[in-house]
């Protein structure tokens, strides 16, 4: 289904839904929901985005799921199945992030950090270095692992947190394969079972 215009400038603010399954082994942190997500109830629905193409490529789920129209039932169960979460740093949705404020950046990091303490992920994968060095005051972060995990709220353990690539096609620089590798970095951390993640 193709959002006019007008369906798309009615989306601003709109939130999406977390994916939360459980278990929950890595939970993906977009920057804040497309205009397009906003509209289809799904995150990363923006057509030609490549987190789904890249998730397949890496081993993460079998088939590329296209969430433009919304999540279709095979490809949620697939997310489900490998412990796959999505959510945002920042829940209300925009036609770039570039118009989120620092301070929004702010505001959403530290939820994400109560969220995540609750939520108990193995792994949180946070896509976007640019977002991540201003949402949590880390100026010299680079992609990868990152030194602070994130302790988890009963005291049983942490949640490793890794800064990845955003799959946005206005990172040109990022390739499909690039995103996966990168992706399946994460997922093999998260303990998601190496039949998904592949060789």
């Amino acid at each position: 289904m193709r959002f006019t215009r007008e369906q798309l400038r009615a989306c601003y603010g709109m939130r999406v839904p977390d994916l939360l399954p459980n278990p929950l082994r890595l939970l993906f942190v977009g920057i804040n929901p497309s205009l397009s997500s906003a509209a289809a109830g799904a995150h990363f629905a923006t057509r030609g985005n490549r987190f789904y193409p890249a998730l397949a490529a890496a081993g993460i789920v079998r088939d590329v799921i296209d969430a433009s129209d919304g999540y279709p039932p095979e490809g949620l169960a697939q997310l489900r199945e490998a412990g796959v979460g999505v959510t945002n740093i920042v829940a209300g949705a925009t036609a770039r992030a570039d118009e989120l404020s620092r301070d929004q950046l702010r505001a959403g990091a530290a939820a994400l950090v109560v969220r995540v303490a609750q939520l108990h992920p193995k792994v949180v994968a946070i896509l976007g270095v640019t977002a991540y060095r201003t949402a949590f005051a880390r100026p010299g972060a680079v992609t990868g692992e990152q030194p602070d995990p994130i302790a988890w709220d009963d005291g049983t353990g942490e949640s490793r947190v890794f800064v990845l690539p955003n799959p946005s096609g206005l990172n040109a620089h990022e390739t499909v394969d690039s995103l996966a590798a990168a992706y399946a970095e994460a997922a093999r951390a998260a303990g998601i079972p190496p039949a998904l993640t592949g060789p």
